[in-house]
């Protein structure tokens, strides 16, 4: 069990976004992670759910619980609409119509075919910015397609590069591509805003899901380009650098170790007292040791071997060789860094009693972000919003 502390709620806490609303009729976790950000920052994030069912993030469960909506659903509000129906879309404009940012992850044309295209919202609300989510983006021949994260995970190039040699290509343990593309979404929606701030117009931030993820390897092309070949999956291994691998130690555990610097690849060498490899022509330079990456690896790994990780880590902590521990989340909830530095935080639940999650990130000095609220329940915020929005006038 854990022994960090609890921290409470602070629902004073504004935050530098306080003044903006988003609509987020999004699902699963693209468009969470991106409105996510902007409501650790303060927005006021109103997700919009089918009644009774609600985001599908909610449905993915662990141990019975919906780990997944209550780390990533954290700061936001819910409403549920039924969006198909006269009513529900007469609320939904409504609620546009007062507020600043609009995410959605319907294949393209979805808007459209609701009487929602940018060009009838933005008649509604001149400076809206509208995050538009799709697996391959509103142009190009992939457009009308479906898309979700193993697709273009697979496609990009990220799973060919994935892996091991002599296994297939590997797709990542998690929904990586949304993950990245709602980071890249936050930056898109917070500069687009920054634009209609300035000049009252707003715009479409158009997302794919395939652009991030690619942008993460897209040094391939130009490698390719200029050798001919493409790369090809080499484990824990760099394929421009080395050393750089996972390491077994005696006790069974693991240390991960980059040599990547000149520099420090000597520094290791004098460590597991093999100075006369700095000389040896097969590893005085990378380009060297890159062609001898796997006999590199048998010295290194002999080395290793004969210590315990702990034993390890203190020797190369000592000598100043960037080395360390490969860890599960098991290892990470009690350890001094993660405690010492609130990496993750347990927050008050009523289903758990606590869960741990990450901290706001990044950190401002000066307009911090704050856990402000628990992920809502489906339609608990509806009565409220639906009460303000008596208001609001479509003419």
């Amino acid at each position: 069990m854990h022994t960090a502390t609890t921290h409470a709620f602070t629902p004073e806490h504004d935050g530098p976004l306080k003044d903006i609303r988003v609509v987020d009729l999004s699902r699963l976790v693209a468009g969470n992670m991106l409105s996510l950000y902007l409501a650790d920052f303060g927005a006021d994030v109103i997700k919009v759910e089918r009644p009774e069912r609600g985001d599908d993030l909610r449905h993915w469960r662990e141990g019975g619980q919906a780990v997944y909506w209550k780390v990533y659903g954290r700061n936001k509000r819910s409403l549920t609409l039924d969006i198909k129906s006269d009513t529900g879309l007469i609320q939904l404009k409504k609620l546009i119509k007062c507020s600043h940012i609009l995410i959605e992850n319907f294949v393209p044309g979805g808007l459209e075919k609701m009487g929602l295209s940018p060009d009838e919202l933005h008649k509604l609300n001149p400076a809206l910015v509208i995050a538009r989510v799709s697996g391959w983006g509103q142009t190009g021949p992939y457009s009308h397609k479906p898309g979700f994260g193993t697709l273009v995970e697979a496609m990009s190039g990220y799973a060919h590069l994935n892996g091991f040699p002599d296994k297939p290509p590997a797709l990542p343990p998690l929904a990586m591509a949304d993950m990245v593309a709602g980071i890249y979404g936050a930056a898109g929606v917070l500069t687009a805003l920054r634009s209609a701030e300035k000049t009252g117009v707003g715009q479409v931030v158009d997302l794919s899901l395939f652009e991030p993820i690619f942008s993460l390897i897209s040094s391939e092309a130009a490698k390719f380009q200029a050798t001919g070949t493409p790369t090809m999956r080499s484990g824990n291994q760099s394929a421009h650098t080395a050393p750089r691998n996972v390491y077994l130690c005696k006790d069974g555990q693991h240390i991960a170790m980059s040599g990547s610097m000149q520099s420090m690849a000597m520094r290791i060498f004098d460590t597991i007292g093999r100075p006369e490899l700095k000389t040896d022509p097969r590893f005085e330079n990378n380009d060297a040791r890159v062609q001898n990456k796997d006999e590199l690896d048998e010295i290194i790994q002999s080395f290793v071997a004969q210590r315990t990780q702990e034993e390890n880590l203190a020797l190369f902590e000592r000598a100043g060789v960037t080395a360390g521990p490969v860890y599960s989340v098991a290892d990470l909830i009690d350890h001094p860094y993660v405690t010492g530095r609130e990496a993750i935080v347990h927050v008050p639940d009523a289903d758990m009693g606590s869960v741990p999650m990450h901290n706001i990130i990044p950190r401002l000095s000066g307009s911090p972000g704050a856990l402000r609220r628990p992920a809502p329940a489906l339609g608990e915020h509806t009565a409220d919003i639906l009460a303000k929005l008596e208001s609001v006038s479509l003419d």
